[in-house]
């Protein structure tokens, strides 16, 4: 970054030998990742000998300890008390994460991953956001119609678009409420994630969340059909060459909520047809707007990072958004909610 490394508070080379709190009142948040025992402790007693925990007894800016030891270091009854006075106190603490650590034993005491220290910091230096006090209800993944004990219907649905919209609201000071259906994915930093797998189970919740909500996101590939009825025995193979398997129609979830005050905002993957299949959806479905993307183009679609969207609107209006990351597709979104509000 080719700035300065302070390690030193009086030294004469120093740059903070003049004013030992320079630090603490230019920070916007402070992170202090690995985090030993000893210096939880020092941060929970007002301890001030170095030049980081005099950063941390004099700012006033918002504190994310990342703790990193041995498990029973961690579990020990010191160490809870110091992290629950600094919990107490407002400091976020991230972690640990279980795992292997230094000393070869398995428990909890690892740090967690820079991007879940980088997610807090964004959940709080935007908690008062434009979005602030605003409930989003967003699914996520593709649904899971179960045909017996072992065989499903599913889609090829990653979960990650669903997930960087989430992430981008919590950013930006929303309440938010995540439906996932299966997916491989973490689960994100100071979101509610209520895990479901068929497409009655996502109905039921997004119902119940969509209760006192601002807006519905629906980035769910929800399954069109499901098995008429579930066999309780694995299938097993027949000598017949074909297998029919009876289907009905799944609930249109986004279309059936009756709600005038909330915002519906839906997404159509298709591989042909775009603009005509989605203005279609937006009037059948009565939406604010759908996001379109074609599944068939390179680097958009499912399990890629990045997606190409075609944002059509209740009033006609057609955007065509450029390439860009998932996460900054969800902002789109979330800036073309924001009118509606």
């Amino acid at each position: 970054t080719h700035r300065s490394v302070f390690t030193d508070l009086y030294s004469s080379e120093s740059e903070l030998s003049i004013n030992h709190v320079a630090l603490a009142e230019t920070a916007d948040i402070i992170i202090v990742a690995p985090t030993t025992a000893n210096t939880i402790a020092k941060i929970a007693n007002g301890i001030s000998d170095d030049v980081l925990t005099t950063t941390i007894l004099a700012t006033r800016a918002p504190i994310i300890i990342a703790p990193a030891m041995d498990a029973n270091m961690f579990d020990n009854a010191a160490t809870q008390a110091n992290v629950t006075t600094l919990i107490t106190r407002g400091v976020f603490i991230a972690g640990p994460a279980n795992g292997r650590l230094a000393s070869g034993l398995i428990g909890q005491g690892r740090m967690v991953e820079p991007s879940n220290i980088i997610s807090s910091a964004s959940m709080i230096l935007g908690k008062d956001g434009d979005f602030s006090g605003k409930k989003i209800v967003v699914s996520a993944g593709g649904t899971e119609e179960a045909i017996d004990p072992v065989r499903n219907i599913t889609n090829r649905s990653s979960g990650k678009m669903g997930y960087a919209i989430a992430e981008a609201a919590r950013d930006r000071g929303a309440i938010v409420s995540l439906v996932a259906a299966p997916n491989a994915l973490p689960k994100p930093v100071g979101i509610l994630v209520t895990k479901i797998q068929s497409a009655e189970e996502m109905k039921k919740v997004i119902d119940t969340e969509c209760d006192g909500a601002d807006a519905l996101i629906m980035a769910a590939a929800v399954a069109d059909w499901r098995p008429l009825k579930k066999m309780d025995s694995k299938a097993k193979k027949s000598t017949s060459d074909t297998w029919s398997l009876e289907l009905v129609k799944n609930p249109d979830i986004i279309g059936s909520i009756k709600n005038d005050s909330l915002i519906k905002v839906g997404f159509a993957a298709e591989s042909e047809n775009l603009i005509e299949n989605s203005k279609t959806k937006v009037k059948s479905k009565n939406l604010d707007f759908i996001v379109a993307n074609d599944i068939t183009a390179k680097d958009s679609g499912f399990s890629v990072d990045t997606n190409k969207v075609t944002i059509i609107h209740a009033n006609g209006n057609i955007e065509s958004l450029p390439l860009m990351s998932k996460y900054d597709v969800g902002h789109s979104i979330l800036d073309r909610v924001k009118s509606g509000f």
